[in-house]
């Protein structure tokens, strides 16, 4: 008899233990993992809360056209208009260093200026690969011209062999502006410090800011292919024939 009262006093002392169990609210994940599975209840997994990275993490192109502005804005790097370009390369010594790929500055180019393109054309046929130049095409290739490229991983090895003295002045153009502010933040951590840049890049440049130029098309319109070339062909003989007529 005694041991009947004793073994159910010890149920009503564990039955009690799990009540105060469960109304600890740091001991419902355990009491989820020990309670035997239920039909009718739903067990829900335990929440993870989200933890912010210490250091967030940055795209390679974007991070470098931040570095660039950030270098630009304090003066560390200077802006230069393509009005002034000009005296800039002929009066106060500056190298003029084209990073354009290859294909735009066949068509138009500064004479003399040197040559070493930030992005190159990817030729991994890989069927990954194609399939991105396929969608590439659909998307950007055909209105624009633009081939699908990669960064050039000789870069900064080139422009050392070309210019080997890091106190040499250069000033660094693109077609827009962008893939130049890329080049600057890449030399400036290589450690040239007399860097400038071409505000806007040569689609700014108008008749007479640089002195010779070799190529078949003007010096603004090099960036410019595929279908979006042909449309704005026919909009500046639209626009001259509306000059003639007034």
């Amino acid at each position: 008899m005694f041991f009947i009262l004793a073994s159910k006093r010890k149920n009503i002392r564990t039955n009690y233990d799990w009540l105060n169990l469960s109304r600890n609210p740091k001991s419902k994940e355990m009491m989820t993992l020990l309670l035997p599975f239920q039909p009718n209840h739903i067990h829900k997994p335990p929440l993870v809360l989200y933890r912010r990275l210490r250091k967030p993490y940055r795209l390679p192109v974007i991070s470098a056209a931040v570095s660039g502005k950030q270098l630009i804005l304090p003066g560390k790097v200077r802006a230069v208009e393509p009005k002034e370009a000009k005296a800039v390369v002929a009066s106060e010594g500056y190298m003029l260093l084209d990073v354009r790929p290859v294909w735009e500055r066949e068509k138009a180019c500064v004479k003399g200026s040197l040559h070493v393109p930030l992005f190159v054309e990817d030729t991994d046929n890989g069927p990954i690969t194609l399939l991105k130049k396929w969608i590439h095409l659909g998307y950007i290739g055909l209105w624009t011209g633009q081939r699908f490229t990669m960064f050039n991983d000789e870069f900064n090895l080139r422009v050392v062999e070309a210019v080997p003295d890091k106190e040499s002045k250069v000033l660094v153009v693109c077609g827009e502006g962008l893939r130049s502010l890329m080049a600057v933040s890449k030399l400036y951590g290589e450690g040239y410090k007399s860097l400038g840049w071409l505000t806007g890049g040569f689609n700014r440049v108008t008749e007479g800011d640089f002195p010779e130029i070799e190529g078949t098309e003007e010096l603004r319109f090099a960036t410019i292919g595929g279908a979006s070339y042909y449309l704005l062909k026919l909009l500046v003989l639209l626009q001259s024939l509306g000059q003639k007529n007034s």
